[in-house]
């Protein structure tokens, strides 16, 4: 079921810290572009990502999500699209965070996160 509430220090989904290998691919001109990050935490609404590349704000993007879970032998692959809608310095020198806002909300990621 979808957990959507406000009393979540403002936001529309409950985010959780969780790491995880995400891919993702964006057009540059004429050309696709792909770099990979690792989720900061996530919700069904969108991702906070750490990377050594940069996307600039307001580029569409769609992703791959490798989550693992408790009963899964291998990473399950979640896809969703958004745009980056932040981007900050990381705290490591030469790492940047981007928070990407979900296009539509990833209702698989759900049963992955904890209660």
């Amino acid at each position: 079921m979808l957990q959507q509430r406000q009393s979540w220090h403002g936001r529309s989904f409950r985010r959780f810290r969780l790491e995880f290998p995400v891919r993702l691919k964006f057009r540059v001109g004429l050309a696709t572009a792909e770099i990979d990050a690792v989720s900061q935490d996530l919700s069904v609404g969108g991702l906070l990502l750490r990377s050594v590349e940069p996307v600039p704000t307001n580029t569409a993007v769609t992703f791959v999500l490798s989550v693992h879970g408790k009963h899964s032998v291998r990473p399950i692959r979640l896809r969703g699209e958004g745009e980056i809608v932040r981007i900050e310095s990381g705290e490591a020198e030469g790492t940047y965070v981007m928070a990407v806002k979900c296009s539509a909300p990833v209702t698989q990621l759900e049963e992955f996160l904890p209660v």
